[in-house]
């Protein structure tokens, strides 16, 4: 299946031309998405889970997590400056490795997106539910959750999910502009946060530094397990390069959107990390033989029911603040998660929306879902069936283990990218790159090395739902793409003497 109806890179830009996006955006918004994308759950929510897998060494989880991230940034800003339309690793895979490939890859991009944004969701209806309880508005149980936690709907989950496609569907400037605000607020937090708990940090805290060790594969514990997770800290970054085709001079601002907005969280993180574990410390909860309890399960549960652990805290910064003393800071923390997570939600589906659009356009999708709205020049079809799926997904599932399945999607999705970029360097090397990958046969190696260290360091359910995942891609694929697709018209068309033949690499199978 490999180099299947490989597509172009020049009929890939001349199918986006045919049917293209307003290009209104520029570098600082560009930036201001990815840390919009980036910051919010991962950071406010997973270093509690950090912890329990890792202690204090999950300070290295974030490293090892943003140099993985890092790497596959290089790889993404050459591809996303060659190919400026939307589509994401979905596209670019498309033009190297093939349509069967790239069906695989944009299938596995749901999880990074469309999971995650129903994810962040539910955590943002938890904490608004929080902040309503403590000023006297106690909604029903039964509208807190959804049924398989207990309740019957998560109201809040549903509507903000529902508030943001709206937001889509009126524009995209519209919606950079109101993200742009709740960045700020983001980010502020972090800020104080950061302020507040550094100064505290204390060498003891740090002891024992490793106390779950390096981790093994399938394990789920230990730095790299604890990294496997983290990863979805960081996740959302290469969300900016759905964006190229809304891009004024992509070939400019992809590249700064994607390794500035990267770096900036990076810079975050390690900061607050450091300031969470030293101020407060994060010691693993363990069973009776002395093994790590694995986050989200009943035994930690029970470890927690009456802990003032930071890992077992589900706001763990704002808990900081007040274990230190600093009540009204945390409440007011709490609040900027509750306000600057729809951010993350507005890009994830930014983001699935820009995917389904493409593969809509290329044929794998039924065609009435890349339909533009006259008045607002925004794909509403796409963006209100996507809409519609997160909030019932929001309002009838919990959390869970979402954040690794959404990982899972986003490590393949990197590893088709990083080999693209040198597969291209070999197959066309003389094509116009307006940024290079510095040193790509070291750099890409060794992004697919780590996106594959860090998949396998996944827990084997995490792992197994990935997989079922891509059979049921593989078998919609089989019974429409595979025949609707544009390539698959072409290549009818030349087969009937209707068209000439087209050029290599547009061709049904194996290269030569």
């Amino acid at each position: 299946m490999l180099f299947w109806r490989v597509k172009p890179l020049d009929k890939i830009l001349e199918t986006a031309g045919k049917k293209a996006l307003t290009r209104q955006l520029g570098a600082f918004q560009l930036t201001m998405l990815g840390i919009g994308a980036v910051i919010g759950t991962g950071i406010f929510v997973l270093t509690a889970e950090a912890g329990q897998k890792a202690g204090p060494a999950m300070m290295v989880s974030f490293v090892i997590a943003a140099v993985v991230c890092g790497l596959a940034a290089l790889a993404y800003s050459e591809l996303a400056a060659m190919v400026p339309v939307s589509g994401s690793a979905y596209t670019y895979t498309y033009g190297v490795l093939g349509e069967a490939l790239a069906w695989v890859v944009g299938w596995a991009l749901v999880l990074e997106y469309a999971v995650a944004a129903g994810a962040v969701s539910v955590g943002w209806s938890g904490y608004m539910n929080g902040l309503l309880t403590s000023v006297g508005v106690d909604l029903p149980r039964a509208l807190k959750t959804g049924p398989i936690d207990g309740g019957s709907f998560n109201l809040l989950a549903f509507l903000i999910a529902l508030l943001v496609t709206v937001l889509l569907v009126v524009g995209t400037s519209k919606s950079a502009k109101v993200n742009a605000v709740l960045v700020s607020i983001k980010v502020a937090a972090l800020v104080i946060f950061i302020a507040i708990a550094v100064p505290a940090a204390q060498a003891p805290n740090f002891e024992p530094f490793l106390p779950t060790g390096w981790g093994s594969p399938l394990g789920g514990i230990g730095v790299l397990g604890a990294a496997a997770s983290i990863f979805f800290a960081y996740v959302g970054f290469d969300a900016v390069s759905t964006a190229a085709e809304e891009t004024k001079n992509p070939n400019r601002n992809i590249p700064i959107g994607l390794i500035g907005s990267l770096a900036v969280c990076t810079v975050f993180y390690l900061l607050v990390s450091y300031g969470a574990v030293g101020s407060m410390g994060a010691q693993p909860m363990f069973d009776a033989a002395g093994v790590a309890i694995h986050p989200g399960t009943p035994a930690m549960a029970e470890a927690c029911a009456n802990s003032q652990a930071l890992v077992c805290s589900r706001e763990p910064l704002a808990h900081v603040m007040r274990m230190l003393g600093f009540a009204n800071v945390g409440n007011a923390i709490g609040l900027a998660a509750a306000l600057a997570l729809p951010s993350v939600i507005l890009m994830m589906m930014f983001g699935q929306t820009r995917i389904f659009f493409t593969m809509s356009r290329d044929g794998l999708l039924p065609e009435a879902l890349s339909r533009i709205h006259p008045r607002f020049h925004t794909p509403h079809v796409v963006t209100l069936l996507t809409g519609l799926f997160v909030s019932l997904f929001a309002a009838l599932f919990p959390v869970g283990i979402l954040a690794d399945i959404s990982n899972s999607g986003t490590l393949f999705a990197f590893m088709a990218v990083a080999a693209g970029v040198l597969i291209l360097r070999k197959r066309e090397p003389n094509r116009h790159r307006p940024f290079r990958t510095p040193f790509a046969w070291i750099v890409c190696p060794a992004a697919i090395a780590g996106c594959l260290l860090l998949f396998l360091n996944l827990s084997g359910y995490t792992l197994s739902m990935f997989f079922g995942w891509a059979v049921l891609g593989i078998i919609i694929y089989r019974l429409y793409g595979y025949r609707h697709s544009e390539l698959a018209r072409d290549i009818r068309d030349a087969k009937a003497g209707e068209i000439p033949p087209p050029e290599p690499p547009f061709h049904e199978g194996p290269q030569a």
